[in-house]
């Protein structure tokens, strides 16, 4: 029991399984990063505000939650919500409010999830997603070179500048040349520019690197899948030498199997 909310009252994320379409493996991505990016924006919210009582009140309200309802996902009484809300009890801890947050959303989901797509409809996400199959933050930095092993990656570019990778972004190639204006795509970088760019369903690697090159900002490496190293155009070798990017071809088969592959090792 910590901070009187129990550890076990919230669920755990399980690795995808193996089996499902292609469809289901990305959406089920989609709904992992939906409730990642949301569950953020509610923490950090509650974390910044004047009096985190408030806002955690204001939050529960906002998804139309009952303190009573909230309190049994948490197995705990309704006075332990009551006191956090009226500031009678000390402001929650970190593992506290992570818990506050998913139980929210959780809850949400099993009435079908109506309050998350609109959050996700006004801060963006949904747009972005037509074209993305994951986009994460990292913990913490990872060196460049763990980063291409953990994909099983070949060189033809040696990335230059930082030698760490902030985050990833993995991209349908096909669905972001039809969908993402200037500014969508800027939006790839999520929280920061040292990161990856995974572009797959690639036949050449043409097309990413002369947008990589259109654009002034840069991210610190470039990642083919769905192609062999030999298969590179030299015209994308090229571009990321004169652009100064790290240019890697994954080896995985799978786009699954390279997602679950940065999930669980990094």
């Amino acid at each position: 029991m910590i901070g009187g909310i129990c550890p076990r009252a919230i669920g755990k994320v399980v690795l995808l399984s193996e089996g499902g379409s292609s469809e289901e493996i990305v959406a089920s991505y989609h709904r992992r990063i939906l409730r990642e990016t949301i569950a953020k924006k509610i923490a950090g919210d509650i974390l910044f505000s004047s009096d985190i009582g408030l806002a955690m009140r204001k939050w529960r309200q906002y998804f139309g939650i009952k303190q009573s309802e909230l309190a049994r996902a948490l197995e705990v009484s309704a006075s332990v919500i009551s006191d956090y809300e009226s500031g009678r009890r000390r402001s929650p801890g970190s593992l506290v409010l992570r818990r506050f947050v998913e139980a929210l959303l959780e809850l949400d989901e099993r009435r079908g999830g109506t309050t998350i797509k609109t959050l996700a409809r006004t801060l963006g996400i949904s747009d972005m997603l037509v074209s993305v199959v994951d986009i994460r933050e990292l913990a913490a930095p990872v060196e460049t070179s763990r980063f291409v092993e953990v994909i099983e990656g070949e060189v033809l570019v040696e990335p230059e500048g930082s030698k760490y990778i902030y985050g990833y972004t993995v991209i349908d190639s096909v669905k972001a040349i039809e969908t993402l204006s200037g500014a969508d795509f800027m939006r790839l970088f999520g929280s920061s520019t040292e990161r990856a760019l995974i572009f797959t369903k690639v036949s050449t690697g043409r097309s990413p690197m002369v947008a990589i090159r259109v654009f002034d900002v840069r991210p610190a490496l470039v990642v083919l899948h769905g192609l062999k190293p030999d298969s590179v155009d030299p015209l994308a070798v090229r571009l990321a030498k004169l652009s100064n990017v790290g240019l890697v071809v994954s080896k995985l088969p799978e786009i699954g199997e390279l997602v679950e592959r940065l999930r669980g090792s990094l």
